[in-house]
């Protein structure tokens, strides 16, 4: 198998912010929260008796100085042989125990576009080497139309070992299997396909590649799967005995101004947090690779609450359901069998080998219908570009956790 082209060495290693920062939205920014770290803080945030806020989450690049030698202080800012660019964002909207996550692609244009400025610059990736973490948050605001409270910046280097300390991550390969090879960059990475248990350095190469993914809205959308499995370990015992790894790893590598207050303001809500992922919906901007924020898709991504049943409660479901059931114990049948008493018109089952991937409910466009079924289930909701869903329809992946989470099914008299 010809091995995958490597891109080069440096501007390759920001591909590992695609998944480690993701992470740290809920892991090492959340502690960065609670240590409080950097030089200022943010006022407190009013939101009445439920918190409310937004938190800016950026991964910048490990700076160097030397070709494939990491500059000694990696605050440093002159004598680099690139600058550390942003290529992973994302806005956390927290309001009470749902927190919603919306990534941000790299090469979105920060207002409209500029035909006589550096195409590049005009990138939200490019904002934070321009005018640090504020330019950064600035941007953010106008991509977004949302005020953002605080901001979290960190660095790609604790990844790993966050990975290792919430117990590694199990991922499914795609057919064809991923074979990467760069002795130069010390990549040595084959995973034939089918279910892999992946160290924390196996994981952040697995999540780099595009192999089997498509596209950078494909990496994307994996790796949303992965934040899933991981946050759901991060509130499990194993998650507690994390806490010191990933607090001791915090150190000079988070640039924040929150407050740690806001932190615990949530510890009430953590038990229950419902969560969902989101891709920011964009358009191509003729002639360049730059990205138009489509504000009216943004619009109905920040307003996607199931929608309202009549008082009556005869609001009959739409959407056709794609059950993807890797339990291991058959929950699919049913599951398809609950959701058709309930009134949706097509719900196939397709099963596949057990999986310890996490359950969750994924989408394209059909936001509230997902959101509907994710409530239902009390299952994580994703929406992305990339997932394999048609027009309308709604997937329910169950892995090996359904057996607990959807105890129900698994006993007679599963059908309401």
């Amino acid at each position: 198998m010809t091995p995958l082209s490597a891109p080069p060495r440096i501007a390759g290693l920001r591909a590992l912010q695609a998944f480690g920062l993701t992470l740290s939205t809920l892991s090492l920014a959340a502690f960065a929260l609670l240590s409080g770290a950097g030089p200022g803080s943010a006022a407190p945030v009013a939101g009445g008796p439920a918190p409310q806020f937004t938190v800016l989450i950026a991964g910048r690049d490990i700076v160097y100085c030397y070709y494939q030698q990491p500059c000694k202080d990696q605050e440093q800012r002159t004598g680099l042989v690139q600058p550390p660019n942003t290529d992973t964002v994302m806005l956390v909207k927290v309001d009470g125990a749902r927190v919603r996550v919306l990534n941000i692609p790299r090469d979105t244009n920060v207002g409209p576009f500029d035909r006589f400025k550096s195409v590049a610059q005009q990138k939200v990736n490019s904002q934070y080497w321009a005018g640090g973490p504020e330019a950064l948050t600035r941007a953010v605001e106008t991509i977004t139309g949302e005020r953002v409270d605080a901001h979290v910046i960190v660095r790609t280097d604790y990844v790993a070992r966050v990975i290792d300390a919430l117990g590694g991550l199990d991922v499914t390969v795609p057919e064809g299997g991923i074979e990467w090879v760069d002795k130069a960059a010390g990549v040595n990475l084959n995973l034939a396909p089918g279910a892999h248990h992946l160290s924390g350095e196996q994981a952040v190469l697995f999540l780099r590649v595009r192999k089997g993914f498509g596209d950078d809205y494909g990496r994307i959308d994996h790796q949303k799967q992965a934040l899933t499995q991981l946050a759901a370990r991060l509130r499990s015992p194993q998650g507690l005995t994390a806490l010191p790894t990933i607090l001791g790893g915090i150190g000079n590598g988070v640039e924040t101004n929150a407050d740690p207050n806001l932190l615990a303001a949530l510890r009430p809500y953590l038990g229950g947090l419902k969560l969902s992922f989101a891709t920011l919906p964009t358009d191509e901007i003729p002639g360049t690779f730059n990205l138009a924020v489509n504000r009216e898709r943004l619009t109905a991504l920040w307003n996607d609450t199931p929608a309202a049943q009549s008082q009556a409660g005869q609001a009959q479901p739409s959407a056709r359901v794609r059950v993807v059931d890797a339990s291991g114990a058959e929950l699919g049948e049913a599951l398809a069998r609950a959701l058709q008493a309930l009134g949706y018109p097509q719900v196939s089952v397709n099963r596949t080998p057990q999986s310890n991937e996490a359950s969750q409910v994924f989408t394209g466009q059909a936001l509230q219908d997902a959101n509907l079924l994710a409530e239902a289930l009390n299952l994580p909701r994703l929406q992305g570009e990339r997932f394999p869903v048609g027009p309308g329809e709604v997937g329910v992946f169950l892995g090996q956790d359904a057996r607990t989470a959807l105890a129900a099914l698994s006993g007679p008299g599963t059908a309401p």
